[in-house]
């Protein structure tokens, strides 16, 4: 088990990847690198906006990206990303999990990274009635519908292209 104050890369699926509205304004000018990824044992479903992995099948994938915070900026980015998640440690009401997990880079290699998990009751109403995202990869809110998530201070930072396709790119680029 990862200790809740490990230093881990961040694996981002939805609206925080590279070009998407959330990545703008919660991590853009704080990572020191930034690269496509996928994880497996997770499935991804369509949500009102954004998307939402669960806990899934061994062979399951989820296409994202794999963010490392700025050391100065860890704290904070993982506070904003939390907050964002509606994510608590230990609290019964999370909205997501933020949990530890194998994100493999395109060259195969593979990092521990966290990434936020539907929490339940929700994973289990996504399971038993959600929409899943077919190969895993999400292509966006506007072709999701653009509604805002209700977690937000701000609802229109929800619109954003997908990430798995996009560059690696280091501290100097982004």
């Amino acid at each position: 088990m990862t200790p809740e104050s490990e230093r881990l890369p961040f694996f981002v699926y939805g609206t925080l990847c590279p070009g998407g509205t959330n990545h703008a304004w919660a991590l853009r000018g704080r990572t020191a690198r930034e690269e496509p990824a996928r994880i497996t044992g997770a499935l991804l479903y369509d949500g009102p906006g954004y998307p939402y992995a669960v806990a899934g099948p061994p062979e399951a994938v989820v296409h994202g990206a794999l963010v490392l915070p700025r050391e100065a900026d860890y704290d904070e980015v993982r506070a904003t990303l939390d907050r964002l998640e509606g994510y608590a440690p230990g609290d019964p009401a999370n909205l997501y999990e933020r949990v530890a997990t194998e994100a493999v880079r395109t060259d195969g290699s593979t990092e521990p990274a966290w990434v936020y998990l539907a929490a339940e009751p929700l994973a289990g109403r996504l399971r038993s009635t959600g929409t899943p995202v077919e190969g895993g990869a999400w292509r966006g809110a506007a072709a999701a519908g653009g509604h805002a998530p209700a977690n937000l201070d701000d609802p229109s930072r929800t619109d954003g292209p997908s990430c798995p396709e996009g560059p690696s790119r280091t501290a100097e680029q982004v």
